[in-house]
């Protein structure tokens, strides 16, 4: 980067060379990416036609990109936040709203261990859903989340396929 690009982004920031420029500068945390943070949750698809249909669990692997402006404390966002809200996820069963298996869990005492979405519980909309959590979690600064969720190629129960 040259001085004159510098120099501009700090004037755009809040003027030229205050330390102002730093709070409120645009800035991403990645988490996850180079270590991913790592979850394991039971599922299944209760509209599919294959193996997943049936009860099972996956390890996957999560990485969050959070987009906002620094804040007073120096960052875009606590780490702990975020993987606080992740770690809601980590060890339990993920169904989809109107299994039969939540009544199940709740009828043997095991409600806790149960999340109810309103759609499949697919690595997709596992990351649909953690971004809009995070998005509510996080302050006011934060201006965009994105979350990659992947399944790891070993199951929670030891086979691989």
């Amino acid at each position: 980067m040259t001085d004159s690009v510098l120099r501009a982004d700090r004037e755009t920031a809040a003027g030229p060379g205050t330390d102002d420029a730093v709070v409120g500068a645009t800035r991403s945390l990645r988490v996850g990416h180079d270590r991913p943070i790592r979850i394991s949750a039971g599922h299944r698809l209760l509209h599919h036609d294959g193996k997943c249909s049936r009860p099972h669990g996956h390890n996957y692997e999560v990485a969050v990109t959070v987009d906002g402006r620094l804040t007073e404390e120096g960052w875009v966002a606590d780490k702990g936040d975020i993987t606080a809200v992740i770690g809601e996820w980590d060890h339990v069963f993920l169904l989809e709203a109107g299994d039969p298996l939540v009544e199940a869990f709740e009828a043997t005492g095991d409600a806790d261990g149960v999340v109810v979405l309103e759609h499949p519980p697919t690595a997709e909309v596992m990351s649909v859903i953690l971004e809009r959590k995070l998005l509510d979690a996080l302050p006011e600064t934060v201006t965009d989340v994105a979350v990659e969720v992947s399944e790891t190629s070993e199951l929670c129960g030891g086979g691989t396929i």
